[in-house]
């Protein structure tokens, strides 16, 4: 019950900054938090775990969800340190991953005690963070678009396999435990709202840094 509450605080927590990162955009924000609360009340009455396939038709309008809203932020608007600190919201997420490896939810390859670095990406958000804040100028271009780069290449490789590890037509991995959590309510929220919010943040960066 602790874990479950503090993964929904996770996801709000992702929220908010996604919406005060946007520069306040009400109605990207607003789609997200519509198609949360249909995700949600699927998974709380366990519609994706008795019936599995539906899952990747989620994720599939999930990703159009997400190309649509990242159109619709204007670059102007951006606050970028709140866009940045949505990164450092992957190091709970990590913690409450590795808790659901103990609890026989997901593998070990999708923490980092497996193939999963995506940790690296938040606790390193929290050093340029701190180096901005106290020389008072932002990181080097030419180094936070790498960050960024990074950042995408890690997370693309976790959700490559996660879903390969789910009890699907195409799993390849942990056939002896496999990842059934993501599919369970509130832990979807990771795949269709925390996930792609990240996705879309770095894709914000680097499209301001290539403005400004």
């Amino acid at each position: 019950m602790m874990l479950r509450a503090i993964f929904l605080l996770i996801t709000l927590l992702t929220l908010f900054l996604f919406y005060t990162g946007t520069g306040k955009n009400l109605r990207v924000v607003t789609i997200f938090i519509a198609w949360q609360i249909v995700i949600g009340l699927l998974s709380y009455f366990e519609v994706f775990k008795e019936n599995p396939l539906l899952f990747p038709v989620a994720i599939i309008a999930t990703t159009l969800l997400s190309i649509l809203g990242f159109k619709m932020v204007s670059i102007k608007n951006l606050n970028t340190n709140y866009l940045l600190g949505i990164h450092i919201v992957r190091i709970p997420v990590e913690l409450c991953l590795y808790q659901l490896f103990l609890k026989g939810q997901i593998p070990e390859i999708m923490t980092f005690t497996g193939w999963n670095f995506d940790i690296l990406i938040g606790l390193s958000a929290v050093v340029i963070l701190i180096y901005q804040s106290v020389k008072n100028k932002n990181l080097a271009k030419s180094y936070f678009l790498f960050w960024n780069v990074i950042g995408l290449l890690f997370l693309s490789v976790i959700v490559i396999i996660a879903i390969l590890s789910s009890p699907l037509p195409i799993q390849q991995f942990a056939f002896y435990q496999p990842n059934v959590a993501l599919f369970q309510f509130p832990y979807c929220f990771l795949p269709i709202c925390i996930v792609p919010i990240v996705f879309i943040s770095h894709f914000l960066l680097i499209k301001h840094l290539k403005q400004f």
